[in-house]
């Protein structure tokens, strides 16, 4: 069974930075693109970057030159370290893995960015 697990979430002020992690079991995790989401509320549920298995990544143009995404695959773990946090960047975010013809997603973990 897929699993993903997210972390790291959490209140800051805007301009500080945090590092979500999502720690993946039940799939070959390096053989997988895997994408980090974001959904605040009253909206849709948007892509914020993903990895390739091969390490090429790729942004949302709202977090380009902010967000850095990357992965551990001996840790089956995936990161995103967000820096220069915005108001806007407010959301649950949500680890993602497309197997076996469908999408697997953990429960999230909250992002509030206020002063």
């Amino acid at each position: 069974q897929v699993y993903l697990r997210e972390s790291g979430g959490g209140l800051v002020q805007p301009g500080e930075s945090l590092r979500l992690a999502c720690a993946a079991s039940g799939i070959n995790f390096k053989i997988y693109t895997m994408r980090w989401y974001c959904q605040a509320p009253g909206k849709q549920r948007d892509l914020v970057a993903s990895i390739t298995s091969s390490g090429a990544t790729d942004y949302g143009d709202s977090v380009k030159g902010r967000f850095t995404i990357s992965r551990d695959n001996g840790r089956n773990t995936l990161y995103l370290q967000m820096t220069s946090l915005l108001p806007e960047d407010t959301a649950v975010y949500y680890c993602n893995v497309r197997h076996a013809g469908r999408e697997f997603w953990g429960r999230g973990t909250q992002v509030t960015v206020s002063s």
